[in-house]
């Protein structure tokens, strides 16, 4: 077989991998630098344009639905249907062949099972953060209609729409906070929007840690941790609770399956035990109307503060993502074992205080410095942090242009603009750039998406391979985990079971091959070869498993 230092895939589905499923042959290549590859043995060869035929086996989806991969979409830089460069929802309609055309065996799209959009709701910003009406789509990316229709495609290909839902804090110019506003200048105490926000009167002691703003014409401050621009509801008030409930029943009735909740911690600053208890309150009530809702929180904190918010609802979980993260440390030649390790200590943990309680892991989103600026696909790092994600429990986000390398950071400039740079498609997209972005246009991706697309080895194609390997073994998002524990720390994995069934997965992040006998290892009777992916081949002799370098492997 010929490898090259470029990349090499491979995926393998066993006949009779699921009981009363059929599968097929699959077709696979181990591409070398140019592109073109030499079949793996007893398949079929990949077109030099990396579309697979990957037959999946029918019955795979999630067992709840929920533990899905989902890619997160800022929704202005994405993709442009009407030349004023803006990114809006038309352009995301017109791209789903792209995020998923509806068919998982066709091996042509990047196979993505949630879409996760950041505020679409009416605002004054670039960003959409700041709320002026929750009841219109900014006129910038379209209209209800629009998301109606977009919520129907994506329900008519097996993917979950959720939406970045900001109600800790509002824009200045809601019809709340001028309400709120007019009810403190006429002092009009019995107004129902007179406690709609938080604030304190001038001469009483500030709340400490808390950022506030003196409202004109009158003798308060109104609290806005985040900006003057965005000030602060009041979550003592029934009025409050009620309004943030029925602006999520509304989007629900329209069709969205969830939301991501920005700043979660943060709706009693400073007071986890009583956001927590809001939050709980809130789930409750969503959970009557949407039994199946799909909910993540941002819980920007430490494990401890994380796991607060758990009894509620999922949240991110911000021990993985960035440089320092778990997930990077590990991708680059790093400890598997204290990765695997984490990941079953956490799960045991938040499980105690809801038994459906899931990881929901990533690397970066738009808040944070791109992945391509600290995981370089030149030392394999983006590729073994791709499976470390994907191929593991939960629900993973991908960031859009994550799977084209695409690199951006705040820099000098300091501002988070560079992280929400205009999608790298290639084709003509008139998606332009955010407001104040000053990054190079040099290096924004390796390759933009239409170059990537064709080409086999190319970081796109690479991710479209560890899902398709995730899906075709359910047991790794669905299942019971269980880390195992080697040696070699630069290799490490983990058991899955679920419905009876069990799979098992091997990181080898190192640069040299890994060779072990599964029998002397007390795992259990693995004797298939489901697949693997990564720089480097994976070979199964009897109960003997040899692993390459920068590779991960499935074996049932």
């Amino acid at each position: 077989m010929k490898k090259s230092m470029a990349l090499t895939l491979a995926l393998f589905l066993i006949f009779g991998l699921f009981a009363g499923c059929e599968t097929s042959p699959v077709s696979a290549s181990t591409p070398s630098a140019s592109g073109t590859g030499e079949p793996v043995q007893g398949t079929e060869a990949a077109s030099p344009g990396g579309e697979l035929s990957v037959p999946v086996p029918a019955g795979v989806a999630p067992a709840d639905g929920n533990n899905r991969v989902f890619y997160e979409i800022f929704v202005g830089s994405f993709s442009d249907s009407n030349g004023d460069g803006v990114g809006d929802l038309r352009g995301i309609i017109n791209r789903m062949d792209y995020l998923n055309d509806g068919d998982d065996s066709s091996g042509k799209s990047l196979g993505i099972e949630g879409i996760w959009l950041t505020p679409i709701f009416k605002s004054g910003s670039y960003h959409k953060y700041d709320v002026n009406d929750y009841y219109q789509v900014d006129p910038d990316f379209g209209t209800l209609e629009d998301l109606k229709e977009l919520a129907e495609l994506c329900h008519s290909r097996n993917v979950k729409l959720i939406l970045d839902l900001p109600i800790n804090h509002t824009g200045k110019n809601n019809a709340w906070f001028s309400s709120f506003s007019l009810a403190h200048q006429h002092r009009a105490v019995d107004d129902p929007y007179y406690n709609f926000y938080s604030y304190y009167t001038q001469g009483e002691p500030a709340p400490a840690g808390r950022s506030f703003s003196p409202l004109s014409g009158t003798d308060i401050l109104y609290e806005c941790n985040f900006d003057g621009g965005m000030p602060e509801l009041n979550f003592d008030s029934p009025e409050v609770r009620q309004a943030v409930l029925d602006v999520a029943k509304f989007y629900l009735d329209l069709g969205v399956d969830g939301f991501r909740f920005d700043a979660a911690k943060y709706v009693y600053y400073g007071d986890n035990a009583a956001g927590a208890e809001f939050w709980s309150w809130y789930m409750e009530e969503l959970l009557a109307l949407k039994p199946d809702l799909y909910a993540v929180g941002e819980v920007w904190d430490g494990d401890l503060v994380i796991e607060a918010y758990y009894p509620a609802m999922n949240c991110f979980n911000f021990s993985m993502c960035l440089a320092e993260g778990y997930i990077s440390s590990a991708a680059q030649k790093g400890d598997v074992n204290r990765y695997t390790e984490y990941v079953q200590s956490f799960l045991n943990t938040v499980k105690t205080s809801r038994a459906e309680a899931a990881i929901v892991p990533f690397i970066a989103n738009h808040d944070t410095d791109r992945a391509a600026g600290f995981l370089p696909t030149r030392t394999g790092a983006a590729q073994m942090a791709a499976n470390l994600l994907i191929l593991g429990p939960g629900s993973p986000f991908l960031y859009y242009g994550e799977e084209l390398a695409m690199r951006g950071s705040r820099g000098g400039a300091n501002t988070d603009a560079n992280r929400r740079l205009a999608m790298v498609w290639g084709d003509g997209d008139t998606v332009k750039d955010p407001i104040g972005t000053t990054y190079s246009t040099d290096t924004r991706a390796d390759g933009t998406a239409a170059e990537q697309l064709s080409k086999a080895d190319s970081l796109y194609n690479y991710y479209k391979q560890v899902i398709l390997l995730r899906k075709a073994n359910p047991e790794i998002a669905n299942g019971k985990y269980t880390a195992l524990q080697f040696s070699a720390t630069n290799v490490g994995g983990f058991t899955a079971e679920w419905e009876g069934k069990k799979c098992l997965v091997i990181h080898n992040t190192t640069t040299e091959p890994f060779k072990t006998d599964l029998a002397n290892r007390g795992v259990g009777d693995f004797t298939a070869l489901s697949g693997y992916v990564g720089l480097g081949s994976a070979s199964l002799e009897g109960t003997v498993l040899t692993l390459e370098g920068q590779t991960s492997v499935v074996l049932r």
